[in-house]
């Protein structure tokens, strides 16, 4: 019997997570994944399960992540941003665009390296615009002291300390390639990360450390004493999701 044919679309998709349970499908609510493969759907009549980049958590934003999905019939590039983003409405979720590649290609397995950012809001009016894409912090936050306690944690380290209880990552050995904190005027904290792979909640809790140290609950050289701890009662709490977004994949 002959192979079907098959191609296989790649896509960079741009989603608020605020009201999904997360990009994989689950029982308990909406997701992402569920709403562009509904959309799949209704384009092309095939059933078809679409992979993503990284798994984001409930409440997660994306402004980059990209997917990929396979059909046995073929559509052109504009065809198929344009169609599932007519398809996907009113959900906050486009397709931003679309290319074929070939079936050696897989989001999630073919990735080369991750970018991801957090955002906060350093002020003691609570941010109104975005008061569901930033975590809303009122003292005063050192961003140079931030940036100090980040240096220690980027390379290749054991990150048990900064792992989510539930993670399921075979080893918490993962390698950091940067940690940039910035400022602006209108006072938002951005930081940016960079990685092959992060472990479950890494950066949500590196981040939720980091602002300690920002605020001066703990020093800059208690960061080592944390990672080296490798208990996760060590560090910080967990940042809230809605002030982190996926950024980008590199291939």
């Amino acid at each position: 019997m002959d192979k079907v044919q098959q191609y296989r679309y790649k896509i960079v998709i741009e989603y608020d997570g605020g009201d999904f349970v997360g990009w994989q499908r689950q029982r308990n609510g909406v997701s992402i994944q569920q709403v562009l493969e509904e959309a799949i759907y209704r384009l092309s009549g095939e059933e078809s399960r679409a992979f993503a980049s990284g798994r984001t958590d409930a409440g997660v934003h994306a402004r980059g992540q990209v997917a990929h999905f396979d059909l046995t019939k073929f559509y052109d590039n504009k065809t198929i941003v344009n169609a599932l983003n007519y398809h996907m409405r009113p959900y906050p979720v486009v397709i931003l665009t679309a290319q074929q590649v070939d079936d050696s290609f897989h989001a999630r397995f073919s990735a080369q390296k991750r970018y991801y950012c957090y955002k906060i809001c350093n002020r003691s009016s609570p941010p109104a615009l975005d008061a569901k894409r930033m975590w809303h912090i009122i003292p005063p936050i050192n961003p140079e002291k931030m940036q100090e306690a980040a240096f220690v944690l980027q390379g290749t380290h054991d990150f048990t300390s900064f792992r989510a209880l539930q993670c399921q990552a075979k080893s918490p050995v993962k390698t950091i390639d940067y940690i940039k904190v910035t400022a602006n005027a209108e006072q938002v904290i951005t930081i940016d990360f960079a990685a092959k792979s992060f472990l479950h909640h890494m950066v949500r809790n590196i981040v939720g450390t980091l602002q300690m140290v920002g605020t001066g609950k703990i020093a800059v050289a208690e960061v080592g004493n944390i990672l080296a701890a490798r208990d996760r009662c060590a560090a910080g709490i967990t940042a809230p999701a809605h002030g982190l977004y996926f950024i980008a994949t590199d291939y």
